[in-house]
Parts: structure tokens; C-alpha cells; sequence
């Protein structure tokens, strides 16, 4: 199985945990600010880190090496985040979603300075056709900006932040290691900003089940997120979660019967149509940089 292949079904499973949160989201967002509701989806994610890592007893590959670089992508992802649930609860979850699917263009944009990679016309032609498909489902009006639509274009941003350093802390952290600061991080994140009015809202009894959906998913998401940037060069990986946008708005329809816009789905066509093009000119590229790009989980955990 190829690296491309490979990182397309991690991507898989990352795309129905990110759907999954969103629903869960927008359901406690009437009951909860993000801040708390960041607060306890770490908290919960944390236990499953601790509870499944030591059953494998896999907590031993956690290291206190970049720590720096852990706070960097953790500040990146947690302030994302919580706009990302702050623009659910404002605008429909398809429109929040093509938002944040800017991401992948500013991955494209960045990875090169960042990590290396080369941005080749291939990635370049298709970052720009997904932007275009992206506009055409969004529609934005620079007129009338929504606080919604900031939010979610700001979330964008720290997303590719965040996707940018945990592709550089998975070339010599476990995926452990990566989720354990990430929760635990984000736990402290989460408290200290909760709090800082004095006032933690506990949950209701109905609300701990959404809560439960957004903690698994957050990090089932976040562990196939993980793993696909492990094989695989973020400038791939990231424009492969724009099939969640088809998916949300279905999702968005029948749950919360936002209007399907025909729109959206020649949009979502046009956002398939690069990420096949994206994939084929990595198929027909030689796997050396495949092989760069794995990540080293036994190296660390001897």
C-alpha cells in the first residue's frame, strides 16, 4: 500500500471523528462557552490517552523532548478550536466547514518554510481549484462580515499551524507522546481560560453524552489525523479532509435542516476534483519521500 494510500484511510476515519464532533458540539453549545467545553473534551481525552495507552502499555514512548514546539502547536490548535465551536453555533455547519477548508491552502503555502517540502505546480493547481470550489459554497461578502464566518476563517489559520508542527513532532515523537501533551496541554489551556471569570459551569446530566462524543472523537480524530501525516506529506494530507464538507452538508440537512444549496454540492465537485488531481500526481511520484516522511514510534519507546 502506498503512502498516499495509506494516509487517505486514516483520513477516512478522521473525517467521520470530525463530522461526529461537530454535531455533538453545536448540541451543548446552548449549555456550555467553548472554553468549558474545551476544558472537558481534554479532560476526557486525556483519561482515554492514559487509560488506553497504559493497557498497551505504550505511556512510556511520552517524551519531554520539544516540549516547546508541543506548546507551540498545542497554543495553535487549542485557540483554532475554540473558534471552530464558537462559529457552530453562528452559521451552518456547511459554510463553517468550507471556511476552515482554507487550511489546506495555507499548509500548501507554509509547508515549504516550514517543513521542507516542495510545493509543486501539481500541489499548487490543486490547492487553487479547492479554493475556488471553497468560494463558490461559502459565497463570502466582504460587506457583511459574520463574527461566524471570521471565526471560522480564523480557525483555519491555526489549524494549518497546527498541522505544520505536529508533522515536525512526528518525526521524532510516538503518536502517544503527540496525543498525551495534547490533551494535557490543552486541559491547563482549557481550565486556566474557563476560569478566568471565576465561573466553571458544570454539566448537565444530558449534556455528558455529547460530551463523551466530542472527547472520543476529538481524539480518534486527532490520532488518524496523526497517523496520516506520518506517512505522508502535510501538503497531501490536509486537502483530503474537503470530503468532510459533502458529508457536513447532508449531515447539516437532515439533522438541522439547513438547506442543501446546489451550490455546495458543484463546490464540493470542484473540491473532489483537486483532491483526485492532488493524489494522482503523488501516485506517479517516485516513494523516496515516503520514506522520508515515517515516523519513528519504536525508536522513541526504547
Amino acid at each position: 500500500m502506498t503512502p498516499v494510500l495509506r494516509a487517505a484511510l486514516w483520513m477516512t476515519g478522521a473525517i467521520t471523528a470530525f463530522s461526529s464532533m461537530a454535531v455533538a458540539g453545536r448540541m451543548v453549545s446552548v449549555e456550555l462557552d467553548t472554553f468549558e467545553l474545551m476544558l472537558y473534551r481534554s479532560l476526557i481525552g486525556l483519561g482515554l490517552v492514559l487509560a488506553v495507552g497504559g493497557t498497551l502499555g505504550r505511556l512510556g514512548e511520552i517524551s519531554r523532548r520539544q516540549l516547546g514546539l508541543h506548546a507551540l502547536r498545542n497554543v495553535c490548535h487549542f485557540t483554532g478550536q475554540n473558534l471552530w465551536f464558537l462559529a457552530l453555533g453562528l452559521i451552518p455547519m456547511a459554510q463553517v466547514f468550507a471556511l476552515e477548508f482554507t487550511s489546506p491552502i495555507w499548509v500548501a503555502l507554509l509547508a515549504p518554510a516550514i517543513l521542507g517540502e516542495r510545493l509543486t505546480p501539481t500541489r499548487a493547481l490543486a490547492a487553487f481549484i479547492g479554493f475556488l470550489g471553497i468560494l463558490l459554497v461559502a459565497r463570502p461578502n466582504p460587506a457583511a462580515l459574520e463574527p461566524g464566518a471570521m471565526a471560522a476563517a480564523a480557525a483555519a489559520i491555526c489549524f494549518a499551524g497546527s498541522a505544520l508542527f505536529t508533522k515536525r513532532l512526528t518525526r521524532s515523537q510516538s503518536i502517544v507522546s503527540i496525543l498525551f501533551w495534547l490533551t494535557a496541554m490543552q486541559t491547563v489551556l482549557g481550565l486556566a481560560c474557563a476560569g478566568i471569570d471565576g465561573q466553571i459551569a458544570w454539566p448537565s446530566p444530558a449534556a455528558w453524552v455529547p460530551l463523551t462524543v466530542i472527547g472520543l472523537a476529538g481524539l480518534t480524530a486527532h490520532f488518524c489525523l496523526t497517523s496520516a501525516l506520518a506517512v505522508a506529506p502535510a501538503s497531501i494530507v490536509m486537502p483530503l479532509d474537503f470530503l468532510r464538507l459533502p458529508v457536513i452538508a447532508l449531515v447539516g440537512m437532515m439533522l438541522y435542516d439547513e438547506p442543501l444549496d446546489p451550490l455546495v454540492l458543484v463546490g464540493a465537485a470542484i473540491i473532489l476534483g483537486a483532491n483526485f488531481l492532488n493524489l494522482r500526481g503523488e501516485v506517479g511520484r517516485p516513494r523516496h519521500a515516503g520514506q522520508e516522511n515515517r515516523m519513528a514510534p519504536r525508536r522513541t519507546s526504547r
